[in-house]
């Protein structure tokens, strides 16, 4: 079998991540692994049985009755399978995306989901994006970015993206999630967000996407002769 390549993509939330690996995996014909989905869906697993994501022994009582399938679409979307149910949308709250970042601490869970996630990278030419995919779930990845932006870039960014929903945002009161987000993740004691050592890092703060596009794939070619 011909070699499968990796492209990893770490960085706070709200840089950006997201959009530019389904961007560039679109282009490059790769598979786009939104592991932070992965984490939310067990994230809502365990809010629907009203398991706090900080009760370690809920967590662990629990995590053994969860099924979680990766599936994608036509158009190469990802669709997060919970228990045989598509909950890619009702994992899309910031109240879940919070809960993920505390259940993400768990040693359990990432025991649980990492060779999920090392499995894909095996069969297929990846774009994976996280906190810890350059680090810890694909430290032999073939690309390294980290993406990072000001918290208050990310913040107004998030605040635009509610409102083009229709849905209720306070600007200062995102900042202030995030901020507690980036804590939460740099400070946790299992596979904290971090900057790998060689990484590039990509600020996006002064960026738009096709800006941040063209300087990754840039950064693509000189590592991978596709």
């Amino acid at each position: 079998m011909d070699k499968c390549y990796s492209i990893a993509i770490d960085g706070p939330a709200g840089a950006g991540k997201s959009t530019i690996a389904k961007r560039l995996a679109k282009e490059l014909g790769f598979v786009y692994v939104d592991t932070g989905a992965i984490y939310r869906t067990v994230a809502y697993f365990l809010d629907l049985l009203g398991v706090s994501p900080k009760d370690v022994d809920g967590v662990e009582r629990y995590i053994d009755e969860l099924t979680i399938g990766i599936e994608y679409d036509a158009d190469g979307v990802q669709h997060m399978i919970m228990n045989g149910m598509d909950v890619s949308g009702e994992i899309r709250t910031q109240d879940i995306s919070q809960k993920a970042s505390l259940v993400s601490a768990h040693a359990v869970v990432r025991e649980v989901l990492l060779d999920m996630q090392r499995d894909v990278a095996k069969k297929h030419n990846v774009i994976m994006d996280g906190r810890d995919i350059a680090t810890v779930v694909l430290p032999d990845a073939d690309v390294k970015i980290f993406l990072t932006a000001d918290p208050e870039v990310r913040a107004k960014r998030r605040y635009e993206e509610l409102i083009a929903k229709g849905q209720k945002a306070v600007l200062p009161t995102i900042l202030k999630e995030i901020q507690q987000r980036d804590y939460q993740d740099t400070h946790r004691p299992i596979a904290p967000l971090k900057m790998a050592k060689d990484s590039v890092k990509v600020d996006t703060s002064a960026l738009d996407i096709d800006g941040v596009v063209t300087a990754i794939r840039g950064i693509v070619k000189e590592k991978i002769d596709l």
